[in-house]
């Protein structure tokens, strides 16, 4: 009888193996959180990119779940997920004890990945500043503008390989501190290609726009992309989240 069961088991297994294919999902199935609460400027862009989000799900085999409510930010609702993925949220989103809950969740080696206003919130919780990378100043007026790529050798840049920079509109952060010395950086703004201004308020210099780290065992990533739809519609943007998503979870 033992023997017949373990046949079984054996002719399941195989069977299974083969209705995957040769395209089938990798072996690890990422479980992602997108949370896109405002408290203040609520980008009309979140509509779309909660759609690229849930279309990245189905072709790269992600469970997604996504939501406006604070509320569930508890222990044990997190511990679900491998990856939170901060939609662009802005202000003050969570209250500490949601704070505390998220902060000792990530600290069990998840993942997380900023998109654009993912800077523009929580300004007075020191901790998620430095996971996020930096906190937003200001910005030009949204325009087409250049982003130079220092470093390839990363997922989310595979698909601007072979490419030294990449020509798009979108609305272009200023941060509070140049976030360089603590991040690994991937891209900065060619800030010559910024046409329209007021002034010159907005200018770093040094202008960093997409990085990646290892913070306290977190795996977190930030990109500026994702101010309008057509950014979430881009195929190479869509690409670069793809990438950094797997990254952060560790697929």
């Amino acid at each position: 009888m033992k023997k017949l069961l373990l046949l079984s088991i054996c002719i399941c297994f195989l069977f299974s193996a083969q209705a995957q294919g040769p395209d089938a999902f990798p072996e690890k199935t990422l479980n992602v959180l997108v949370f896109s609460k405002t408290s203040g400027w609520k980008h009309r862009s979140i509509s779309s990119g909660l759609k690229m989000f849930s279309d990245l799900a189905t072709t790269e085999g992600w469970n997604l779940t996504a939501t406006e409510d604070a509320n569930l930010f508890t222990m044990d609702f997190l511990v679900n997920f491998d990856v939170v993925v901060f939609l662009n949220p802005t202000l003050d989103i969570l209250t500490d004890k949601q704070q505390m809950a998220f902060e000792n969740f990530m600290k069990t080696g998840k993942g997380f990945v900023g998109v654009h206003a993912s800077a523009d919130c929580e300004y007075d919780w020191e901790w998620y500043g430095q996971l996020n990378g930096a906190y937003f100043l200001n910005h030009p007026p949204s325009q087409k503008g250049t982003v130079i790529f220092e470093d390839h050798n990363h997922p989310a840049m595979k698909a601007f390989e072979g490419m030294n920079k990449y020509t798009t509109v979108d609305e272009w952060y200023t941060f509070k501190a140049n976030p360089r010395a603590k991040v690994n950086v991937l891209a900065r703004l060619d800030e010559s290609s910024i046409k329209k201004s007021e002034n010159d308020k907005w200018k770093m210099g040094d202008h960093p726009l997409i990085w990646w780290q290892e913070f306290e065992g977190i795996r977190s990533f930030y990109s500026v992309f994702g101010h309008t739809h057509e950014a979430f519609e881009d195929p190479k943007i869509q690409a670069h989240y793809a990438g950094a998503v797997n990254w952060a979870g560790k697929r």
